[in-house]
């Protein structure tokens, strides 16, 4: 318990010195837990309730002697979010691969699109390689872990470790807008399924984009794709989990005839530039239905409320769930 209790303390510093400007990580409850349940499933190596951490002791273990804490670091920063969403996650692996490139590659949906247009073309050639070396299945060890523990090309982590230095000030940008915007980049995310979405938008924002000469008669009628693909609220109001990212570029592929990935990437960064970011050169997280945004919150509390009836959540945890939903109504 000593070395849990200082590995924790330890790791709040680390917060601290990489976010001076953040409000502290308020944790009240550090739980230990043994057993899967709703609070923390099979496949979780730790979850953050409000203003408590549970993690279970397997993960300890690895994030103790492979993932370098990691884990902890991780689930640190969601305490200081004030909404939930997919935009938290970005937030948190952002703060992982600043620590170790291998979790760049281990969480690369949430970065492939923009390392791949702006800083690390052979990124997918990269991944190919990493997740090509076979894993055990018979061991009872995450396929993760494996992968992690494994020599891999020490010049293409290198590349990638200064590539994500060169990243920080997207990083930050990305931060920024989750905390400044917490309802918005929730409900964005949601609404159109695309993990990536507010570090695409940081990135469309403070780089310069790709020249689309070559693509002047086309680019009409792909923003018109893209912005038909951005305005559906299936996955909000019908519960649909489609990413529209993907299921735009997939038809700048086959209707349009685009078959170079670049491009289409291209076209999905100036998209975004015209959609988010103003003449001013500030960012905003546009929201086309304002009636679609209020369900979204309501359903959102009304999970909170759920949760909070579950025999297995602490008072703590409950009183930190009434503050979440008092500073979401204020906000």
């Amino acid at each position: 318990m000593d070395r849990s209790e200082n590995r924790m303390r330890q790791t709040l510093k680390r917060l601290d010195s990489i976010f001076p400007d953040l409000t502290p990580a308020p944790l009240k409850q550090f739980i230990i837990q043994s057993w899967s349940g709703e609070l923390l499933q099979p496949w979780q190596f730790a979850h953050t309730t409000f203003d408590s951490i549970r993690i279970s002791p397997a993960a300890i273990l690895i994030d103790s002697r492979v993932y370098g804490n990691a884990t902890h670091l991780h689930e640190s920063i969601h305490l200081t979010q004030s909404f939930v969403g997919a935009a938290n996650e970005l937030e948190a692996y952002g703060l992982n691969i600043r620590s170790d490139p291998r979790f760049l590659i281990l969480n690369f949906p949430y970065f492939a699109d923009m390392v791949t247009e702006f800083f690390l073309p052979e990124f997918p050639k990269i991944l190919d390689r990493f997740f090509a070396r076979p894993i055990r299945e018979d061991l009872n060890i995450p396929k993760e872990v494996q992968w992690f523990l494994m020599p891999f090309d020490d010049e293409s982590l290198k590349k990638l470790k200064e590539q994500i230095k060169k990243m920080e000030p997207i990083l930050q940008e990305e931060e920024r807008l989750n905390h400044q915007f917490p309802i918005e980049a929730a409900y964005l995310g949601e609404q159109t399924r695309d993990m990536s979405l507010l570090l695409d938008i940081a990135a469309a924002k403070l780089l310069p984009l790709p020249d689309l000469k070559e693509m002047e008669s086309e680019r009409e009628e792909a923003f018109s794709i893209l912005e038909q693909q951005f305005n559906k609220l299936d996955n909000t109001r019908l519960g649909y989990k489609i990413d529209r990212k993907r299921e735009a570029l997939m038809i700048l592929t086959y209707k349009m005839n685009i078959r170079d990935p670049r491009l289409r990437l291209s076209l999905y960064f100036h998209f975004l530039k015209n959609r988010y970011v103003g003449p001013d050169g500030e960012v905003n997280l546009k929201v086309v239905n304002e009636e679609d945004l209020k369900k979204f919150v309501q359903e959102k509390r009304l999970q909170v409320k759920r949760m909070m009836k579950s025999k297995n959540f602490t008072e703590i945890e409950r009183q930190g769930a009434h503050k979440m939903l008092k500073d979401a109504t204020s906000q």
